[in-house]
């Protein structure tokens, strides 16, 4: 893929996932967490005609059906429980730089799993972005 096109669609999706976090906080706080993953839901489904495909969905093998299923169910659970944690208390802020975190997982299972391989320059990359993580995840001690 074309390495201008691909970092363009990560920034896109970085400023997304930026916006998404206070737009899930403030749904869940007047809404709550259940009806609010409906509604995510259905922003999911008005995306639908950009991304139709153009052969039918049925048309693949069953393994890349279930990636794809469990695609969804992972990212379904993933939201529902950062929208649950919003509603209990916690600040977008916390997290969702807590959640953020979940790359790492990727990190440790695609060499494995994908056969892809990483540089020493790659995993100093890895270490900063955990450390920027666990830093700005810490509440502050509140002042009295």
């Amino acid at each position: 893929m074309n390495g201008s096109l691909w970092m363009s669609l990560a920034i896109l999706a970085l400023l997304s996932w930026g916006a998404v976090g206070v737009f899930q906080k403030m749904a869940v706080d007047r809404i709550g967490v259940q009806t609010a993953l409906v509604w995510v839901a259905v922003g999911f489904m008005l995306l639908q005609p950009l991304v139709l495909p153009t052969i039918s969905v049925l048309n693949y093998s069953s393994r890349s059906l279930i990636c794809a299923l469990l695609n969804g169910i992972c990212n379904g659970l993933g939201i529902l429980c950062l929208l649950a944690a919003m509603r209990h208390g916690g600040k977008a802020s916390i997290v969702e730089s807590l959640a953020a975190l979940y790359p790492m997982f990727v990190v440790l299972l695609a060499p494995v799993l994908l056969h892809e391989r990483l540089s020493a320059f790659h995993l100093v990359g890895v270490g900063c972005a955990v450390l920027a993580g666990v830093l700005l995840s810490a509440e502050s001690p509140v002042s009295s």
